[in-house]
């Protein structure tokens, strides 16, 4: 389905206040939409409040995750493509991700079913995802984003407050929050920043990651179901897995990145007939032929590390059981 007819299917839906689930992925031509996502044999999701409480009990003991990222020589090749726009004037901040193969003794299900993240996502014997970060909801016209940039190891002493005073992590999330707050402008009214720079604490299977994030909030006009599709389709892709500015931030990582992102760093999420909670396709582990893969990646900007930005690259390949 292209993104144009989903588009149109979501904005007739909304009209009609029947609930649908949808993913759109990074690449246009990978959509699907559901009104009965519940009885659908290949697809499992929670999303928010309806993720519960996992039972360990049933899980291997023995469970193992590794990782085999590529070689710091390797990243350098996208980091330098990426650096070079930044410093030429294209680039404010490029998302710029890596695929990482992965070896675990537990299948795609199990690591849905065990996984504890506050967005899940199992599209069967072809990715999972368990992402932290919201994409937007929208509750009775009032519209909101939740944006992540910036993470840090929680092991390093006074990690919250290492991570807020980090000049480079502290411009790169202020160029986030304007894209998205005046990505938010498009389709609402009274934007405000609600609540800016926050830190989460992520538990992962071998340790804690810290990250920051800043809530935006909307008003959206009364007619918003009729055209729900519309505006997020209007917000794509997300901000936070792009960079600022986005169009020519789109074209630098394309230039930049080796693999193909397809559904990772797209977004899924729930109408209700009357409200959506959406997340941005990250923590994201796909099955290939040879193989699973996790695809991950960080902000660069101008005062970028390169071996802290592959150190965080890494650290973002996990999976969130424990």
């Amino acid at each position: 389905m292209t993104r144009t007819e989903i588009i149109f299917q979501m904005n007739e839906l909304g009209a009609l206040s029947t609930p649908f689930f949808f993913i759109l992925g990074y690449n246009q031509n990978l959509n699907i939409l559901s009104t009965n996502p519940l009885h659908d044999e290949q697809l499992s999701f929670c999303i928010s409040d309806d993720c519960k409480d996992i039972d360990l009990q049933r899980f291997p003991s023995r469970f193992y995750f590794s990782k085999t990222p590529i070689s710091i020589k390797e990243y350098k090749v996208g980091f330098d493509i990426v650096q070079q726009n930044i410093m030429l004037g294209n680039s404010y901040l490029v998302n710029y991700t890596c695929s990482t193969p992965v070896q675990t003794n537990v299948s795609l299900d199990d690591l849905f079913q065990y996984s504890k993240a506050p967005f899940k996502l199992l599209l069967k014997n072809k990715f999972v995802v368990f992402s932290p970060e919201r994409f937007v909801k929208i509750d009775n016209g009032h519209i909101s984003t939740n944006p992540m940039k910036g993470t840090i190891d929680g092991a390093v002493p006074n990690a919250e407050e290492v991570i807020l005073l980090d000049e480079k992590e502290a411009a790169e999330h202020a160029t986030i929050v304007d894209l998205l707050r005046n990505d938010l402008s498009k389709v609402a009214n009274r934007v405000i920043v609600k609540r800016y720079r926050y830190t989460e604490r992520i538990k992962t299977h071998d340790k804690i990651l810290v990250q920051v994030s800043s809530e935006i909030e909307g008003v959206l006009p009364p007619d918003y179901k009729q055209n729900i599709g519309t505006i997020v389709s209007n917000l794509l892709p997300a901000g936070s897995v792009t960079g600022a500015p986005k169009d020519k931030t789109i074209a630098i990582i394309a230039q930049a990145e080796s693999h193909s992102r397809g559904y990772y760093s797209g977004v899924f999420g729930y109408f209700d007939g009357v409200n959506l909670d959406s997340a941005v396709i990250i923590r994201y582990i796909e099955q290939t032929p040879h193989g699973m893969v996790f695809k991950s990646g960080g902000g660069i900007t101008a005062n970028s590390i390169l071996e802290k930005e592959y150190q965080e690259m890494i650290d973002k390949v996990y999976v969130p059981i424990f």
